[in-house]
């Protein structure tokens, strides 16, 4: 069976995608969430790249924000699903093509020993605003530190040519502009959106469920890797 491997963004946990992931294995599928914060994109992507290796086909990669630069540049993935994620083309990073909106930069608090942190009120509003107050709370306390440099970094390799590909854009989103969302979204097969703000799996779990059993589905078990 196809496995699955779900890619956080800056700032984020494993632990952000636990309902997800719980929901995912509960109907005996394989997800693999790993640990990025690595400190640079080359080092996320080596992380990320050594999970599709390990598995025996070509899986199905979400990466969520900053997460799409990193499954940008893995090879071997069945399918690509871009979560209100970066698709970097040629010589483009994350933070060249538009970055955190003003919510987000807002919200950004540098720390003694030059990594910075999310004020949780702000963060509140820019990644969790959809979310219940107890989904939004428990979201901010899994927030960590992040090293600088990472949304800078350039994908050495841009999967998404040649490897099918999911866009989902979320419209209400407060920290990457819908707008450039819907541009990045052109470069993939596939385009959907979600009347959602930028974390659907913490506020609507069930969409990002919904949408991995529906690719699932579609998988057939002697994809080849490209």
């Amino acid at each position: 069976m196809t496995a699955l491997v779900l890619v956080h963004g800056l700032y984020h946990r494993p632990e952000h995608f636990a309902v997800v992931a719980d929901r995912l294995r509960s109907t005996g599928a394989e997800v693999v969430v790993p640990e990025l914060h690595r400190g640079s994109l080359a080092a996320d992507t080596a992380a990320v790249q050594s999970v599709v290796d390990a598995l025996d086909e070509g899986p199905i990669v979400l990466g969520h924000s900053y997460g799409g630069s990193v499954i940008t540049g893995v090879r071997g993935a069945g399918h690509l699903v871009y979560l209100a994620a970066f698709v970097p083309d040629v010589g483009e990073s994350a933070a060249g093509m538009g970055g955190a909106s003003p919510q987000l930069r807002d919200a950004i608090t540098p720390e003694p020993d030059g990594s910075t942190s999310l004020h949780p009120e702000r963060a509140v509003d820019a990644l969790y605003g959809d979310c219940s107050g107890p989904l939004a709370a428990r979201a901010v306390g899994l927030l960590r530190a992040q090293a600088p440099g990472c949304g800078r970094g350039v994908p050495e390799h841009h999967s998404w040519k040649d490897t099918p590909s999911t866009y989902v854009v979320c419209a209400h989103d407060r920290a990457v502009d819908p707008g450039l969302q819907r541009t990045m979204a052109s470069r993939c097969t596939d385009v959907r959106e979600w009347r959602t703000g930028h974390s659907p799996f913490v506020g609507q779990p069930d969409l990002v469920v919904g949408l991995l059993r529906e690719l699932l589905a579609a998988a057939t078990t002697t994809t080849p890797r490209p």
